[in-house]
């Protein structure tokens, strides 16, 4: 199971893929995460550091003053560019539909991913709208399961 359409080099907020799977269409959207932490914030390590002790420790070895210059200026980069609104947290929301009728809108999710990052090509949104598909799938299966349920029910009454 997987997605044959990729989510694009550059993202916004509102873009999707869909595929269509055992006669459910399933589609995932990027939708912006409203936490507003910052990179450093959310990233144990995000600033690299010589202190053994600290996450962010760039490790014993040869040009360890030039790994840490380098790794510096690379996480200054990222931190500007967040700033600058160049890339964004967003969530990968999935939601399935069976003949045009939406049975979930939100049937998996996941949250805290990097989208337009300098530092990727945004391959990783297709991959994890692959992961949710499964999860999507069974939510689909079991809202289309509530609905042939109450059917007989909803003919009675009329």
């Amino acid at each position: 199971m997987a997605f044959r359409e990729r989510f694009d080099r550059y993202v916004c907020e509102g873009d999707s893929i869909a595929v269509e799977i055992d006669g459910f269409r399933v589609t995932a959207r990027i939708v912006r995460d409203d936490c507003p932490d910052s990179p450093d914030e959310r990233q144990d390590g995000f600033w690299p550091s010589l202190n053994i002790g600290d996450p962010g420790f760039i490790g014993p070895g040869n040009n360890f003053r030039e790994r840490l210059t380098k790794a510096q200026a690379d996480a200054e980069a990222v931190m500007d560019a967040w700033r600058k609104d160049e890339w964004f947290y967003c969530g990968i929301v999935l939601a399935i539909e069976r003949e045009s009728v939406e049975l979930e809108s939100h049937a998996a999710s996941i949250w805290g991913i990097e989208a337009n990052d300098p530092r990727s090509e945004n391959a990783y949104l297709t991959e994890v709208a692959c992961e949710l598909l499964p999860e999507a799938l069974q939510a689909g299966h079991r809202a289309l399961a509530r609905l042939m349920a109450s059917a007989p029910a909803r003919v009675a009454q009329a």
